[in-house]
């Protein structure tokens, strides 16, 4: 099965001080490159990072790999429904043969490719899965491809497809086993140590 990755970066990152796309593990992988590479790994066959803020920066730091893209959004600032819009707009396009897009955020260092691939797992174009952490919903989400034209037509401001997800019975699927799905917002938070 064909799957479509999006990694949402667009983001200023006002609490973290920076955008987060611009930011780099300790030893010196920028996120968003890490997050492209945990969908390869975990199963994607094309990634697209959507960037936004500070996108002349970030841009660089996206892998040189033919399975790689970067899509800089304008009106980036009015929340991350218009960023997952052009990412799935993005994925109708440029990955025809997909069933499922994969969405993960730039901030979750600490997600294994194991996630993306136990959220995958027999998923189809009917396929709405997110991933949960000791029962808290989280992410990567899986979408598939017969929901993704839906879903784009209900999104607004700064919310994703939470309330969509939920209205139509997302599937939770249990990932603590390989990682605690924590997002890093803030230089005091925790980095987790088998991420990198």
């Amino acid at each position: 099965m064909d799957q479509a990755g999006i990694v949402l970066a667009a983001g200023a990152g006002s609490r973290m001080g920076a955008p987060k796309a611009l930011l780099r593990t300790p030893d010196g992988e920028p996120w968003s490159a890490r997050a492209a590479r945990l969908l390869l790994d975990g199963g994607c066959s094309r990634v697209v990072v959507v960037l936004g803020a500070r996108s002349e920066e970030a841009v660089p730091l996206v892998p040189a790999d033919p399975r790689v893209g970067t899509l800089v959004v304008a009106g980036w600032e009015a929340g991350l429904s218009v960023s997952l819009r052009a990412g799935l707009r993005w994925a109708e396009r440029l990955a025809p043969a997909a069933a499922v897009a994969v969405v993960t955020l730039v901030d979750l260092p600490g997600l294994a490719p194991e996630v993306v691939r136990r959220l995958t797992e027999d998923a189809g174009e009917d396929t709405l899965r997110r991933a949960a952490y000791d029962g808290r919903p989280g992410h990567p989400v899986v979408l598939g491809r017969r929901h993704w034209s839906a879903l784009a037509q209900t999104l607004r401001g700064d919310e994703g497809g939470r309330r969509y997800l939920s209205a139509h019975g997302a599937e939770r699927v249990e990932c603590r086993r390989w990682a605690d799905g924590r997002d890093v917002d803030t230089p005091d938070d925790e980095l987790p140590p088998a991420a990198f």
